[in-house]
């Protein structure tokens, strides 16, 4: 326990995409002291680990710490099995890019690590308006881990518990693209491609990469990722 006010202190799950790099920053911006998160649970590529420690890095972050949970173990997704990743767009349907649970244990991880550092806020960067139809990113579902991380933990029996930050929970990728670049972030430091290619580029096709790229041509603003010619 670090004897300050829980509340200034945020446990931020950063997984190295858009999202989280943004929702990191906002909270740097309301003046909290924040601690990142990334959790290594066996996708099918580092790239977004590598962009997670560039951005904690870039945002000069209180600390980063980084974890390992094998759900290669369990399978069951594109992005934890093989299977293929779809590239035809998103039809309304939860994808098989959706990993079984993963923002439920991902939160339950983060609240331990909050709990262990005194920190009374998570920051997680999940949004319900622009994504793949993941039941885990729903409000609904952030409304009930609070009060679970609540019930559950001696912080919240014992003080205030958790507050729960998903700043982006309302906003689409245009928004969000534009919250970036308010923030002066250097969005090339992300990674949000689920199946990038042999030279190092993004695919330009998986879900992922297709709201990415559609939320900054809405916004009028510029990727700083480079995405294949032919996408």
């Amino acid at each position: 326990m670090t004897g300050k006010n829980p509340d200034t202190i945020a446990a931020a799950l950063l997984s190295g995409g858009l999202d989280s790099m943004v929702a990191a920053a906002l909270a740097r911006e309301r003046g909290h002291e924040v601690h990142a998160l990334t959790i290594d649970y066996g996708q099918r590529h580092v790239r977004e680990i590598e962009a997670a420690r560039k951005i904690a890095k870039a945002l000069g972050l209180a600390s980063h710490r980084e974890i390992t949970l094998d759900l290669r173990k369990f399978g069951g997704s594109a992005l934890t099995a093989d299977i293929d990743v779809p590239k035809d767009g998103v039809d309304g349907t939860i994808p098989v890019t959706y990993v079984p649970a993963r923002n439920l244990v991902f939160l339950a991880l983060t609240t331990a690590f909050a709990e262990s550092i005194g920190a009374g806020r998570i920051v997680i960067g999940v949004n319900a308006l622009d994504y793949s139809g993941y039941p885990d990113c729903r409000p609904e579902f952030i409304a009930s881990f609070a009060e679970t991380a609540r019930l559950g933990t001696k912080a919240g029996i014992e003080g205030g518990g958790f507050a729960i930050d998903a700043p982006l929970q309302f906003l689409g990728k245009a928004e969000i693209a534009s919250e970036a670049n308010r923030l002066g972030l250097d969005t090339a430091l992300s990674w949000s491609c689920y199946d990038p290619r042999g030279d190092g580029l993004p695919c330009g096709l998986c879900d992922s990469c297709r709201l990415r790229r559609k939320g900054f041509a809405d916004a009028g603003l510029t990727d700083g990722l480079t995405y294949p010619a032919d996408t």
